[in-house]
């Protein structure tokens, strides 16, 4: 399983694998006790595969950096998150030497680490970019679009309904009848 369907919800601690989708918002299982819990539009959900690290020169994609600590740990679980400020800041320029500093805080890199030992004890280390559609598939996908597209456009009648009060007839409402 890839990113795309790893989640972060706020005030929720850990992380939370994408189950099914509800009327209401979807269902989420947590990495952390395995437990199913319903998330509604009201949380604010973050998938993982959005999330990106400022550098110097550009935004690097969170997989990214995954897959530099993988290589860095050896493809085993890095360092504590519990470990102190200057551990974790040390640890983090050791894989991205070009992270600024002045906009990615030590909280930032101490949820990076922990999420990715949650990751790598969940035994999701799948850190590849996501595969891109075919062509044939980009216009399967975009044909109904454009049907729903064309008839939403579809102008409606220039002749409204009949009204169903009588030319000329009174629209008086039932209180001002009792007068």
């Amino acid at each position: 399983m890839s990113l795309e369907k790893v989640l972060s919800i706020a005030g929720k601690p850990g992380l939370y694998k994408l189950k099914t989708q509800t009327r209401a918002g979807f269902l989420a299982e947590s990495l952390l006790d395995g437990k199913t819990i319903n998330v509604s539009g009201r949380h604010n959900v973050s998938l993982l595969s959005e999330i990106a690290v400022y550098t110097l020169t550009e935004e690097v994609p969170l997989r990214e950096v995954f897959q530099k600590i993988s290589e860095k740990a050896s493809g085993k679980e890095a360092l504590s998150h519990k470990a102190s400020k200057e551990e974790l800041e040390e640890f983090f320029f050791s894989v991205m030497p070009d992270y600024d500093e002045d906009r990615v805080y030590a909280s930032d890199i101490k949820k990076m680490v922990q999420w990715y030992n949650l990751l790598v004890k969940n035994n999701l280390t799948d850190f590849s970019a996501p595969k891109e559609e075919t062509k044939e598939e980009e216009t399967k996908a975009a044909k109904p679009a454009k049907a729903m597209a064309s008839k939403a456009a579809t102008p409606k009648t220039a002749n409204p309904k009949a009204s169903s009060t009588k030319k000329g007839g009174s629209t008086k409402n039932a209180a001002s009848r009792k007068t």
